[in-house]
């Protein structure tokens, strides 16, 4: 079975930085999009960046010029570099992958989830 697993969550104070990364493994045909969500307590989950299989990236709005986001399309991995952050950066990221287990079989996948924490 597929399954992505983030790692790099923790503890960092208002204008640090932090690097997440998200590794997918199990019968992988191919991989197209990988991104990063967010979800806030009491705060419905959003899109926090996203690259396709090509490079292409999006972003929201209030990370432009703070993250960034690469993939190792070698090692199915996906890494989300966080810089400036924010108090309101606070939220349990989770690593999305849609993923084709074969030539005609494909489906979203999601991580368990990693809690960044920015505090003073």
């Amino acid at each position: 079975q597929v399954q992505l697993v983030e790692s790099g969550g923790g503890l960092v104070q208002p204008g640090g930085s932090l690097r997440l990364s998200c590794t997918a493994s199990g019968s992988i045909f191919s991989i197209n999009t990988m991104g990063w969500y967010r979800q806030a307590p009491g705060k419905e989950r959003e899109l926090v960046a996203d690259i396709t299989s090509g490079g292409s990236t999006n972003f929201a709005d209030s990370v432009k010029g703070r993250f960034t986001i690469s993939r190792d399309n070698a090692k199915n991995t996906v890494a989300l570099q966080m810089n400036s952050l924010k108090p309101e950066d606070t939220a349990v990221y989770y690593c999305n992958a849609f993923i084709r287990t074969s030539k005609y079989n494909g489906m979203h996948y999601w991580g368990k989830g990693t809690l960044l924490t920015v505090s003073s």
